[in-house]
């Protein structure tokens, strides 16, 4: 049995809207936290940088969790297993909302953060399959807006709900938001049938049937190096842009002169530039992938490294800022579905780019880290970043030019392996 598109090429499927509903307040969860810790600290009495941990934990088990949910969940209908992770992330922020104290708090958001990972891998799949093949990134690029909105929405949200009723009826919305996202992911998203395969597998690479979501063959996939390659890219792509991306308020205030309360709505310019390079990029990764993929990642490169001559001028840096959440969220649907294609359409893979991107956001805030705490002042971030970006053009590069040509018969003969070892 093979997977049929049930979306209009024309006309975008309302169990898109249902997904991206359930990545807004996934999003939420991840981003709120930051304009709430004050609060959070003085009311569990904790120090600053154990709140800090608060941040670190969920990001940590999304890295983690992206992975080891995805491989217990192999086999399962992915409806019911995107129906569940809501559901998780109904109870991470309900613990959030009632904790009594930090380590309630601690687990709460790590119970959350389970779900993030593979509801963005399991997701982006089933979205690919309610459109007709050629507009896969578009699809991935509508669940991906509930992200974004997130991002700019999610540290002003949370401090004026916070500000006006306490902490915690942020997460009490938060809870609602999910209730309802799970609601709308049971009514609107379809159960689909048969294996998830890729609608345009690389040299007409497809799995066979009934083998799709089992887990040796998930993990089967990972044989292939233009997985690896595509890994690395965006593990590259989203350290560089979150390794600037973490010091750029310090850059602002200390390089431009913008004061503090500026900087939440250089936030907001940012966040916007994410969420029409989400679309842009997904329309655009729908025609030419790999291109849009390295003009993406250059592309933020040179936005990057302008910045950081730039920096002293508050004008450029308005336009900078907004350049490098456009740049830098250009790719992502292409990565989600190139990976996949290359993966042979399996859910862990699709995980597995999500825990890159953790990695990437880890260690690129690592070096940039470093570059400040070595005194090389505030626009030395951008600059690490942009370096590290540069890297992952090379990654991509590279993957781009193995790729190669399709070979016809290749299809035939894998599948027919494939058939072969299932019996």
């Amino acid at each position: 049995m093979t997977d049929q598109p049930i979306g209009s090429a024309r006309r975008t499927p309302l169990g898109l809207f249902a997904l991206a509903l359930g990545s807004f307040g996934i999003g939420l969860t991840e981003f709120v936290i930051a304009g709430l810790l004050p609060q959070v600290g003085r009311s569990l009495a904790v120090s600053e940088a154990a709140a800090g941990w608060l941040i670190s934990a969920y990001a940590l088990t999304v890295a983690v969790g992206a992975i080891a949910v995805t491989a217990a969940t192999a086999g399962l209908p992915h409806k019911a297993v995107l129906i569940g992770l809501v559901a998780l992330f109904v109870v991470g922020n309900f613990l959030s909302a009632v904790a009594p104290n930090y380590p309630v708090m601690l687990f709460g958001r790590a119970v959350a953060a389970l779900c993030h990972g593979s509801f963005f891998g399991i997701g982006s799949l089933v979205a690919r399959r309610m459109v007709a093949p050629e507009r896969a990134s578009r699809a991935a690029a509508v669940m991906f807006a509930g992200l974004t909105v997130a991002n700019v929405l999610g540290v002003p949200f949370g401090a004026l709900v916070g500000e006006r009723w306490g902490w915690r009826a942020t997460f009490w919305a938060i809870t609602g938001i999910g209730v309802v996202a799970a609601v709308a992911v049971a009514v609107l998203v379809p159960s689909l049938p048969g294996p998830v395969n890729p609608p345009h597998p690389p040299s007409g690479l497809r799995t066979a049937p009934g083998r799709a979501d089992g887990l040796r063959s998930q993990l089967r996939a990972f044989v292939s190096g233009q997985v690896w390659l595509t890994l690395g890219a965006t593990a590259l792509g989203y350290g560089g842009m979150f390794g600037a991306f973490s010091y750029l308020a310090y850059t602002f205030t200390q390089v431009t002169g913008f004061s503090s309360t500026d900087v939440a709505w250089l936030l907001v310019v940012y966040g916007s530039g994410l969420v029409i390079g989400n679309m842009a990029g997904g329309r655009s990764a729908d025609r030419h992938r790999d291109l849009t993929l390295i003009a993406s990642l250059a592309g933020l490169t040179a936005t990057l490294i302008l910045f950081g001559l730039l920096a002293a001028s508050p004008t450029a840096s308005v336009i900078l800022v907004f350049l490098t959440g456009l740049f830098g969220f250009a790719g992502v649907p292409g990565f989600i579905t190139r990976v996949t294609d290359h993966a042979h359409g399996v859910p862990l893979a699709a995980s597995a780019n999500v825990s890159a991107s953790n990695i990437g956001n880890a260690l690129g805030a690592w070096l940039c880290g470093l570059a400040v705490g070595h005194g090389l002042g505030y626009t030395a971030p951008l600059y690490v970043g942009a370096g590290i970006v540069l890297a992952g053009v090379g990654v991509m590069a590279v993957a781009a030019h193995r790729s190669g040509p399709r070979r016809p018969g290749l299809a035939d003969r894998r599948l027919a392996q494939d058939s072969a070892s299932a019996d």
